[in-house]
């Protein structure tokens, strides 16, 4: 099978199947689960082909299995991003600039947290970049242990093992197997539609109210955590 090039090819999720097998499938879930560096790796579109090369036969893995290791390591790698997000405290939101990291991805992630509260954790795994940082935020805010546990298991479920499941139940219909290239793209799309809603909502706001951005607005550094923190 071949895919069509979104960038580089080794962000290619055929690609990485092909060369690193399921063993660089979990690593990459682990990374993109809570690893800083981790953000711009292909989830999505990197599960759902494996679900279809399961079912098609071009992946020799029992697809119960593969699910199984796929939630695990998206639950541990939020269980490590919460535990680092406990640890850097406010300091992460004073980190410069770098190649691998934007200041505003956390901006975003912590926004995105104090909206939904601990369900941003389930939410969160469907939005690109933005589920790499939440559970970092969520350590930062000390959001309670036990409630965090629960929604990572929740997320890290419905994310891991229903996008992988959905690429399975696909992949035996004719016009997926036929267009992957395009259902491909299209899911690289469609996971990015929340971030630019986001964006223009935002955007939106700033210019109705360009006092928000003053004390207390939305530009203001959140160093203290935010309403999830513990009393």
């Amino acid at each position: 099978m071949t895919t069509l090039a979104l960038g580089p090819s080794w962000l290619d999720p055929d690609y990485l199947l092909q060369t690193f097998g399921p063993i660089g499938l979990l690593v990459i879930v682990f990374a993109e689960s809570g690893l800083l560096i981790g953000f711009f790796l292909p989830g999505d579109s990197l599960l759902f082909t494996t679900g279809l090369l399961i079912t098609t036969g071009k992946l020799d893995m029992p697809l119960w299995l593969m699910c199984v290791l796929v939630v695990f390591a998206a639950v541990l790698g939020d269980q490590v991003g919460y535990l680092f997000g406990k640890k850097v405290g406010p300091s992460l939101f004073s980190r410069p600039d770098s190649k691998l990291f934007k200041q505003e991805n956390v901006e975003k992630a912590h926004e995105f947290f104090e909206k939904y509260g601990p369900k941003s954790l389930v939410l969160a795994r469907f939005v690109p970049i933005v589920r790499t940082f939440t559970p970092i935020i969520a350590g930062v805010s000390g959001m309670n242990y036990r409630s965090f546990v629960t929604f990572n298991i929740i997320g890290g479920t419905l994310w891991g093992a229903g996008v992988t499941l959905l690429g399975a139940a696909l992949g035996n219909v004719e016009f997926v197997h036929k267009n992957i290239e395009l259902i491909l793209v299209a899911i690289v799309l469609i996971s990015v539609v929340p971030i630019a809603i986001e964006f223009l909502r935002a955007r939106s706001k700033a210019k109705k109210n360009p006092s928000a951005e003053g004390p207390g607005g939305p530009g203001q550094s959140p160093q203290r955590g935010g309403r999830h923190a513990k009393r």
